[in-house]
């Protein structure tokens, strides 16, 4: 084994660690990982795969180990996390059995743990003359998917759309870009399927730095769900309009390329830094502040329109973030759920009689979008529902409930590819 390939393992371990024992998600981990501008591109994507793996496939992987080991009960957390990185590779990642295991078993001597090398050699050796045939016979969607999180979804949805949901989120979602112009065009050049909405798909995979229009700013990655809220408001041209936490991006950079006035919140600093050089790279233009939105007082008074991303538990978005299996819980929710109420009562104050309020999250909890509408319709008589329609999504019908609100989940779309798990409400303030 190279050192490169140890130093790659090693840093797949650091970072399993991370996510599993101390609940910082991955994105944040993997960034923020200092031996990783050390290896090359190649290595760093393996790397990436690798945990995510790992991350997509716990259960699963966790009871094949069980299964293989001599006796009941798991060994200690670091020889736990070689084994999941090694069943990962022999079972689900297709490398071959004698890198899979020896890799581990280097990786064991490299962390002090020379100890257990026999059994790691022997649990991955089994793993890989068994483990495909178990893994063939198991409940993947099921296993890997916390109880509370199968419960709840079960309880909002029923079983068969549940089931949906978690057997979607067993594979890793495809690439959406959303164009600024000319999106039949872009579909040809990047090789990509133009979808009903107007987003295009591509396979995952790869650099999409290298990928056409990347430089000049013609285009930027937005899952087609993630897409929708800003097309629901209609002309924007000359409008004014508050894209309320606002970081990524993707949305103001829709709301201002279809023409509209903008003024992009969000609490962190650091966060719109990112906002600022995905702007600049698009050519686009938003007046950005950093500030908290539930408090925040506008010069020039309310808009046109507003667009309220809130903070959320982001489960709808497990197909592209698997850590967030492993690090949101119940009590998540409950938080969030408060903010977001605080944040959509304020949300209505920023808009002016006869404008337009779009409600969204990336979540699937209803807690997070359903019940937010209904606790605000039923105490602020200033708004009423906007019902989408299905003309509006490029025909697509499916992920609109009968209250003419988004709700979008993984297991939907499944003929296009997949869709994130979202909730879109449109609101109009009455005018006074």
């Amino acid at each position: 084994m190279t050192d490169t390939t140890l130093a790659a393992r090693g840093v797949a371990l650091d970072l399993l660690r991370d996510v599993l024992r101390k609940s910082v998600p991955f994105d944040d981990a993997f960034d923020a990982h200092p031996d990783l501008a050390g290896l090359e591109p190649r290595d760093r994507g393996f790397v990436r795969l690798l945990v995510a793996t790992v991350l997509r496939r716990l259960g699963q992987i966790d009871e094949l180990i069980q299964s293989c080991l001599a006796k009941p009960g798991l060994p200690k957390a670091a020889i736990h996390d070689m084994l999941r990185l090694g069943t990962a590779q022999l079972v689900f990642l297709n490398t071959p059995a004698h890198a899979a295991v020896d890799t581990a078993v280097e990786l064991a001597a490299a962390r002090n743990a020379a100890p257990y090398k026999g059994l790691i050699n022997a649990v991955l050796r089994r793993i890989g003359r068994e483990g495909p045939a178990l893994a063939a016979q198991q409940d993947a969607g099921r296993l890997n998917t916390p109880d509370w999180m199968w419960l709840s979804w079960r309880t909002a949805y029923g079983t068969a759309k549940a089931r949906g949901i978690v057997e979607a989120h067993l594979h890793e979602a495809p690439l959406d870009l959303t164009v600024k112009a000319d999106p039949a065009a872009w579909a040809e050049r990047l090789e990509a399927t133009l979808l009903p909405t107007g987003s295009l798909r591509r396979p995952s995979g790869g650099s999409v730095t290298e990928l056409p229009g990347f430089d000049e700013g013609a285009w930027w990655v937005q899952d087609l769900a993630a897409s929708l809220p800003a097309k629901l408001f209609g002309d924007l041209a000359a409008k004014r309009v508050f894209d309320l936490c606002a970081a990524p991006g993707g949305k103001t950079a829709q709301l201002v390329a279809q023409g509209a006035s903008v003024t992009a919140l969000d609490r962190s600093a650091k966060r719109l830094e990112r906002v600022t050089e995905n702007l600049k790279r698009l050519r686009l233009e938003a007046e950005l502040v950093a500030t908290d939105a539930a408090t925040w007082e506008p010069e020039g008074g309310p808009a046109d329109a507003v667009l309220l991303d809130a903070p959320c538990s982001a489960t709808g978005a497990v197909r592209r973030h698997p850590d967030i299996l492993r690090v949101k819980t119940p009590d998540d929710i409950a938080k969030l759920a408060k903010a977001q109420g605080r944040l959509l009562a304020r949300a209505v104050d920023l808009v002016k009689p006869g404008g337009t309020l779009i409600y969204c999250t990336c979540s699937i909890q209803p807690e997070e979008g359903e019940a937010q509408i209904s606790r605000l319709l039923a105490r602020d008589g200033r708004v009423e529902r906007w019902p989408v329609t299905p003309a509006e999504l490029g025909g697509l019908s499916e992920p609109i409930n009968e209250k003419g609100e988004v709700r979008s989940l993984p297991g939907m779309l499944a003929d296009l590819g997949g869709i994130d798990g979202f909730f879109v409400a449109r609101l109009r303030r009455r005018p006074e």
